[in-house]
């Protein structure tokens, strides 16, 4: 069904017809039937969904509107905004998921009717997955889940319960029973008047107004209602009626701060917020038929992350599984700032014996103060699977912790980074400063001591932390507390490019909670910064960094210590770090790697001779004379011209599809290096490189052009590069290649109007030449690349014999004469 009141900008008008926005500014001026804008701005304006198809479809541009298309721009068209509209799609999705044969019956009815009666069956649904009814026995009351709970009421009263922990007001008495890790725990708790019901937007309630509270990293968690007795500060309130869940604290009860708490990320929707969604949630559903409910959920989730790049600071996936890796398998998982759930995600579950057990269910929780995204990244995770209870909230973890009793297996976090205003003040005789109280500007000493906080005995938690962490001097009370108790057991260094801010070398910090036994004598100390050098945008080899960091990591798991690895891994003595600065960063601990030693200075001497003899084999002769018809005399043809006469195909990339596949990266073709990178998978068809293809790179202003061998052959087409697939019957490809490479002929296909130049790779030039005469130019341009290749190769092994004999010459290992 197609929503009238869709609208659409030029951007994403270009999308649907498959051409740059330029294109569409020249329809609106060269047509004067082009549908008018209805919305948006004087320089952003938006169309009507429905009468930019219909004009595309009668100019035959167009032939229909593909399904993923239709269906983003209803969602990014909705009255609500994206954000709403994501969940209310993600709960429909879990419905299709869970429950198919219930949507089929419901959309059958008409708009009106299926918005009336979908809530019901939605709640049968996120109840359960949830963790909020079944087995567990907890009540849960529809009308009750939808309350949200003023935070902050002046003169409102809390309690502290007899193992002190701290209750925020909105709460009142649960019952005993088991929580995660079967301890059993009770709470009293107080709700102050001012009880409310109105959230923010459909289905999303706000989270409470801190200042300071980071947004930037994305942070999530769906909570409809918290069920496990350990969640003491949720904003939901378990009762069987509204006055029991009104009543204040006892007039003798003890005055203390009050602290905002948790609020709930999302509710199952009532009809009237789901009215404005109704095209929308039949069109997921047809994407759902397509594609599948997580698939089709993943796609419309990672288009909205890629559309606000600046909104939001993702944890890159393979990072996320690294930390997963060091984590180990683990049942019940916290993230406190979870951002959009890579995290939680990437923690492997226990053997397959434990989870065939009735009680064996995973427990992924999350919380972060960002409640657009919280709804998000729940839903995401209880697409994940059927074996697993996603419990999280919104709201800043520091300052309103909702799981102040939860035991985690692991506890994995990308926190924020330099938030000075924390929660120092307010914060400063919290129970979990148990090695310390951070000082102001150690906001990521407070995290760490957070995760141990809700960490089971012998728990593993795994932080990224900035690398002035591990030296800043305000913070090295804590770091020697953290080493002398045994709770640090190793410090990583990344190599640049790893994570945003992607321009330091970040570091991961292993912790374990300290059970019973004494605590160890060493800590790991690694620096994979030699390892994999970040050479480009997406050019980081995350293979390298996973083989060192794990292979240095799970010998010194097992026995508390580990083979020195010069410059990369040492297994250092806790005494030895324990002097006036407390100073954790591992290259000031580790020895240098013996670049200075003689055999190897030998080897790479003797291949720099052999590349240099080769180089001047490759010289290219003298040029010779012109062959009588001038060149600028050739009848010449564009790549464009070409394209359209079917002699070659031309395709773009940037898409990661389903496999993880090394990328062909810009940068790898300015360089001559193999593929590098990465790219997020998608559901849209990653484009593959063959060998004879030609690949050019678009922005940069440089003349290049590389034809794709064996070798790189395979490999996923990154962005910023056009891929030319030549007719071999038609033209040559290193023919192609030469003259694409020309000085003059980029010069007349670039564009220079904005800061960055932009090659327009149609335009570029062509001679028209026989297919022999083709082959003839070919092998002077392929043996020009060789010689190139040679002089590539000549360069950095006499990069690396220089840098070999400095090193060699200053530690001793090489004698001056």
């Amino acid at each position: 069904m197609q929503d009238n009141a869709t609208e659409v900008t030029a951007a994403g008008i270009a999308r649907l017809a498959g051409v740059g926005r330029a294109a569409v500014s020249n329809w609106r001026r060269r047509h004067a039937d082009f549908p008018k804008p209805v919305g948006g701005t004087e320089t952003s304006p938006a169309f009507a969904l429905a009468e930019v198809e219909s004009w595309l479809r009668h100019q035959g541009k167009l032939a229909e509107v593909p399904l993923r298309e239709r269906v983003w721009q209803q969602l990014v068209g909705h009255p609500e905004g994206p954000a709403t509209a994501l969940v209310h799609a993600g709960c429909v999705l879990l419905l299709i998921h869970d429950r198919p044969t219930v949507w089929l019956e419901l959309g059958a009815v008409s708009d009106e009717r299926l918005a009336a009666r979908l809530p019901a069956s939605l709640e049968q649904v996120i109840a359960p997955r949830f963790g909020l009814a079944g087995k567990r026995g907890v009540h849960t009351s529809p009308a009750v889940r939808a309350v949200h709970t003023a935070p902050a009421a002046r003169g409102v009263h809390s309690r502290t319960d007899v193992r002190g922990v701290h209750t925020p007001p909105g709460e009142r008495d649960v019952p005993n029973v088991n929580g995660p890790g079967g301890v059993n725990n009770s709470a009293t708790v107080n709700t102050p008047p001012g009880v409310h019901a109105s959230p923010s937007a459909p289905g999303v309630h706000a989270s409470p107004s801190a200042s300071g509270v980071h947004a930037s990293p994305p942070a999530s968690g769906v909570h409809t209602t918290p069920t496990s007795p350990r969640v003491h500060s949720s904003p939901a309130v378990h009762s069987d009626s509204i006055a029991d869940a009104l009543a204040v604290a006892p007039a003798d009860a003890p005055a203390a701060a009050p602290t905002p708490a948790p609020a709930p990320a999302v509710h199952t929707p009532t009809g009237p917020e789901l009215l404005p969604s109704v095209p929308l949630l039949r069109g997921v559903a047809e994407l759902a038929a397509e594609l599948g409910a997580r698939q089709a959920y993943e796609f419309l989730v990672g288009r909205h992350l890629d559309a606000n790049p600046r909104q939001y600071t993702l944890t890159p996936a393979e990072l996320a599984r690294l930390m997963g890796d060091l984590a180990g398998p683990a049942r019940t998982v916290l993230d406190p700032a979870c951002g959009t759930g890579a995290l939680l995600r990437a923690v492997p579950a226990r053997g397959a014996r434990e989870v065939e057990r009735d009680d064996s269910e995973r427990e992924l929780y999350g919380q972060d103060s960002a409640p657009e995204l919280a709804a998000l990244t729940a839903l995401r995770l209880a697409l994940q699977g059927r074996n697993v209870v996603v419990r999280t909230a919104a709201g800043d973890a520091l300052r309103a912790d909702a799981y102040p009793g939860l035991r985690a297996d692991a506890v994995l976090c990308h926190p924020p980074f330099n938030e000075r205003n924390w929660g120092h003040d307010e914060l400063a005789y919290d129970a979990r400063w148990e090695y310390g109280f951070p000082a102001r500007n150690e906001s990521e000493l407070a995290w760490v001591q957070h995760a141990l906080a809700r960490l089971r005995d012998g728990g593993t938690a795994v932080l990224l932390m900035p690398p002035a962490a591990a030296s800043r001097r305000s913070g090295r009370r804590i770091r020697a507390d953290l080493l002398r108790r045994g709770a640090l057991r190793a410090v990583i260094a990344l190599p640049v490019g790893a994570a945003p801010p992607y321009n330091i070398p970040l570091h991961l910090w292993v912790l374990r909670r300290p059970g019973k036994a004494s605590a160890q004598p060493e800590v790991l100390l690694a620096d994979t910064g030699t390892v994999a050098e970040h050479t480009g945008r997406d050019g980081l080899d995350w293979e390298a960094v996973r083989t060192a960091v794990l292979g240095a990591w799970r010998p010194f798991e097992r026995a508390g210590t580990a083979v020195e690895q010069p410059g990369v891994a040492r297994s250092v003595p806790v005494i030895e770090l324990l002097d006036d600065d407390v100073d954790l960063a591992p290259a000031r601990h580790l020895p240098p790697a013996a670049a200075g030693d003689g055999e190897h200075l030998s080897d790479v001497r003797d291949r720099l001779g052999e590349t240099l003899r080769l180089t001047v084999d490759l010289t290219p002769p003298a040029p010779a004379g012109p062959t009588g018809e001038q060149p600028g005399r050739w009848p010449l043809i564009t790549i464009g011209e070409l394209a359209r006469g079917g002699a070659l195909v031309m395709r773009t990339g940037g898409n990661g599809g389903h496999a993880r596949v090394p990328v062909l990266t810009d940068q790898d073709v300015l360089a001559g290096t193999a593929p590098s990178g990465t790219l997020p998978e998608s559901d849209e068809a990653a484009v593959r490189v063959a060998a004879g293809d030609v690949v050019v790179p678009v922005l940069g202003g440089g003349s290049v052009a590389r034809v794709v061998d064996d070798a790189t052959a395979g490999a996923v087409l990154g962005r910023s590069l056009v891929l030319l697939r030549p007719d071999p019957a038609a033209l040559d490809p290193w023919f192609l290649a030469g003259f694409l490479r020309g000085t003059a002929n980029n010069r007349q296909a670039s564009s220079y109007a904005s800061t960055a130049t932009r090659l327009d790779v149609r335009r570029l030039q062509l001679p028209r030449l026989s297919l022999d005469e083709q082959r003839r130019y070919g092998a002077r341009f392929r043996a020009l690349a060789e010689f190139e290749e040679a002089l590539r190769q000549a360069g950095r092994l006499g990069g690396q014999l220089v840098r070999g004999m400095y090193d060699g010459l200053t530690d001793g290992t090489v004698a001056p004469d």
